[in-house]
């Protein structure tokens, strides 16, 4: 039935003025201003995947033994559309994002769905909502594609229903003034996952159960909070929202492996970037301890954040309950800028993609 879906479409009533749409797009709020639609499609056990729609973006009708609100069968994904200096709009490696959905859809008991139809929906909403996306520079369409379980009932058990969906949001900088170096909190009170659960899907609950630690960082006036193992509480593994990096004096990097952390796509990207060009990179646990060491000997030269909605941010300072300690010059390094430039340069198709992974939408 998948090979054969097609996607009906719903004419919107009455879709945002042009006005109106480009003065939202000027300058917009991180995941604030909502384009005019979405596209869904359901399965259920019986019928698979069926009903792909694209429609006027709104609310769903959910009964209040909806399997989502009391079992928390929920995924999602984030990626960005960019359009080109040529005009043209591309996805980056949406491949990678389709895979990784498949991943925590096999982790939360719930359908996967064939990557082909993944990606024709991206597509699908891409093309309808292709005059949202900004021009300008930093601009672009954030993509959210997530699926719920939409099953009426009151028991333990995978859901028997599902809705897919993607909706999108034009964006600018995920950190309010730019690229700016940004401030860390390291959480002493709370993990983020541990072996064997669910570190390494994209659940919502993840985000969830990081939320409180986040609120404590913003209190500390931090911009992110950054876990640390589940066990030892020793080991650093990532952030909220972003995995983390570390460049030492002899120019190599490291990054905490992974298993109870998400497999990022920046991450992925970056660590191919950074071996080309000619740095050592490693996957290896580096302690909380070790970070405050490398710090404040000068050994640990640089560090960053990555992921889709901050591309990389540099790391300035970090502060824990027992004080704080900056790294290098409390500012972006060479290595980090090197690398933002070159993969933001990518993404926004001024440098050649020779990785081929530019996935162009007619």
């Amino acid at each position: 039935m998948t090979e054969s879906l097609t996607f009906a479409a719903i004419p919107h009533a009455s879709p945002t003025p042009a006005g109106t749409r480009a003065a939202l797009i000027e300058k917009p709020d991180f995941g604030r201003v909502p384009t005019d639609h979405m596209v869904t499609i359901k399965w259920s056990v019986d019928k698979g995947w069926h009903d792909a729609t694209v429609l006027a973006r709104g609310p769903f009708q959910l009964d209040p033994a909806c399997a989502v609100l009391h079992y928390a069968q929920e995924i999602f994904e984030g990626m960005k559309a960019y359009r080109t200096a040529d005009g043209a709009i591309t996805l980056f490696r949406p491949e990678e994002n389709a895979r990784r959905f498949n991943e925590s859809a096999e982790r939360m008991a719930m359908p996967v769905i064939p990557e082909e139809l993944f990606l024709a929906a991206i597509e699908e909403l891409v093309r309808i909502d292709a005059d949202w996306i900004p021009a300008g520079e930093g601009g672009s369409l954030y993509i959210r594609p997530f699926m719920f379980a939409s099953e009426v009932f009151l028991g333990v058990k995978p859901a028997s229903e599902y809705i897919f969906c993607v909706i999108a949001s034009p964006v600018g900088a995920y950190f309010k003034g730019g690229s700016k170096a940004i401030t860390l909190w390291v959480s002493e009170h709370y993990s983020r996952a541990a072996a064997g659960g669910t570190g390494a899907a994209k659940c919502g609950g993840n985000y969830a159960g990081s939320l409180v630690a986040q609120a404590e960082a913003i209190k500390n006036g931090c911009d992110q909070v950054v876990f640390l193992d589940a066990a030892e509480h020793r080991w650093v593994e990532e952030l909220g929202g972003m995995n983390i990096f570390f460049v030492m004096d002899d120019g190599s990097l490291i990054t905490p492996p992974l298993g109870t952390i998400l497999s990022g796509i920046t991450r992925n990207s970056i660590m191919e970037l950074a071996r080309a060009a000619g740095h050592d990179v490693r996957e290896e646990p580096y302690s909380f301890d070790q970070w405050q060491a490398d710090a404040r000997s000068g050994k640990l030269r640089e560090a960053f954040a990555c992921g889709t909605a901050a591309v990389v941010a540099g790391i300035g300072e970090v502060r824990h309950a027992g004080g704080s300690f900056a790294i290098g010059n409390s500012g972006d390094g060479p290595v980090t800028t090197a690398l933002r430039d070159q993969l933001v340069g990518i993404q926004r198709g001024n440098v050649a993609d020779d990785r081929k992974w530019l996935h162009g939408v007619a």
